[in-house]
């Protein structure tokens, strides 16, 4: 008998998701961008490592929206790491989990790392499979492919999804298994449409994930397989090297999943790392995109208005800006006489509230200049500091009027977005070491 099926809401959205076994600890498991809770116990290989799983934590499964039983996207869906954590944050809370284990497979690896990155506190460790930092190549980061062939793939994907010769390149170790094949192809159909796994996999092509891993705080297992060929073992030894404490675990085999070439290797391994895990104190850094702004020519303004129509003027800035920012789910650390400072889990939800925030002062007559970062900041009590706080001041110090100026880590965030982001250039910011990339923001 599978687990039931039952739905976490995020505003009028659904979330399927499924609980099996009792833990501690708390496991979530994401196989890649794609899922489906109902089809997967159709097959004895997945049904039996799931089971596994469970004997030893109380594993939790759900499907992203916009796959297998889960409600669609929303028209104006944030980048794919801040849905997948708003999704992943919703399920905790229908299950009642303060702080679950990650185990991230494949594409899904990034946005682990960033629930991660951004939810310390929530996450008690993270178990990343076959996973990449980044899949693309670049002059820093030689072991990715090339563009060439991730457009080969995406062409790939857009003719073969659904097909029992793209499922035999699943799960090579299977290909001679017609029965399965037909069931693995049946699998993708359902789980998302082409259109949709076109969206997605173009999405994780253009993620990013290094610039997180030097932040993430819980305990880390990295398995891989030693001779999968789209990401070679390189590619494990690069998170395991990159993110602090992290343990590296060589599997043998090619296949791009752990459920059917020597499963029972996998299963040891993560048995043994997470029983042994202790619970995450409480973190006093965590990742998070910073928001600074600033009303234009204050000074002038000021003295053109008096200081009592001026004060009303600050008090309707101050209440709007607190509004926004909780609307876009951020937290409003202060206000600085005629600006802000907030932060966010997200960058998306960052530049829309800043977007948001310039388009309601405009109509008052008040002109907006914003900066924002996406790094490490530091908790000290009910205010925020680190050198991404620096980092965005200075951003924002170069802003022109009206403008929002994003650094080029946000920009990287925010791929897969609707946010549409112009190069401004090279800078150098004020107090910070070397030359930044900034953009600034076009849409919305």
């Amino acid at each position: 008998m599978q687990p039931e099926t039952r739905y976490a809401r995020l505003g009028p959205d659904r979330i399927a998701y499924q609980v099996l076994g009792e833990g501690p600890p708390d496991l979530v498991m994401t196989t890649g961008n794609y899922s489906h809770v109902d089809m997967v116990w159709e097959d004895p290989g997945i049904a039996l490592f799931l089971r596994t799983l469970a004997s030893f934590s109380r594993l939790i499964l759900f499907d992203r929206r916009g796959t297998g039983a889960s409600d669609p996207p929303p028209l104006d869906m944030l980048p794919p790491w801040e849905s997948y954590a708003q999704d992943l944050s919703a399920v905790l809370d229908a299950v009642g989990s303060e702080q679950a284990a990650l185990l991230a497979q494949l594409d899904a690896s990034p946005l682990a790392l960033f629930f991660a990155g951004t939810r310390p506190g929530r996450t008690r460790a993270l178990v990343l499979a076959n996973a990449a930092a980044k899949f693309l190549a670049a002059d820093d980061y030689p072991i990715g492919v090339s563009a060439e062939v991730a457009e080969a793939l995406l062409g790939q994907f857009d003719q073969l999804w659904g097909t029992e010769a793209m499922a035999a390149m699943f799960a090579p170790s299977r290909a001679g298994d017609q029965r399965f094949c037909r069931w693995l192809a049946r699998f993708q159909r359902t789980i998302a449409s082409p259109r949709t796994v076109q969206a997605f996999l173009g999405a994780a092509f253009e993620m990013d994930a290094r610039p997180i891993l030097p932040l993430i705080q819980a305990p880390t297992l990295v398995l891989h397989r030693r001779d999968y060929q789209f990401l070679p073992i390189a590619h494990g030894r690069y998170l395991a090297e990159h993110i602090p404490g992290a343990t590296l675990v060589e599997l043998a085999g090619i296949e791009q999943t752990l459920f059917w070439e020597t499963p029972e290797l996998a299963l040891d391994h993560i048995e043994r790392f997470l029983t042994g895990v202790r619970r995450v104190v409480q973190p006093t850094r965590m990742l998070a995109t910073v928001l600074f702004t600033d009303i234009v020519g204050s000074t002038q303004r000021a003295g053109e208005l008096g200081d009592r129509r001026w004060r009303e003027l600050l008090n309707v800035h101050d209440e709007l800006a607190g509004r926004l920012v909780e609307e876009f789910g951020g937290r409003l650390v202060k206000t600085t006489g005629d600006g802000i400072l907030a932060t966010f889990d997200g960058p998306g939800r960052a530049v829309h509230a800043a977007a948001a925030l310039r388009e309601e002062l405009a109509g008052i007559g008040v002109q907006l200049r914003a900066g924002l970062h996406t790094g490490e900041v530091e908790l000290r009590g009910s205010d925020v500091g680190g050198l991404a706080v620096h980092a965005a001041a200075r951003v924002m110090a170069t802003a022109n009027p009206g403008e929002i100026l994003v650094s080029r880590t946000v920009r990287d965030l925010v791929a897969g977005s609707d946010v549409a982001l112009e190069d401004r250039g090279m800078y150098r910011l004020k107090g910070i070491d070397g030359d930044w990339q900034l953009l600034a923001v076009a849409r919305p």
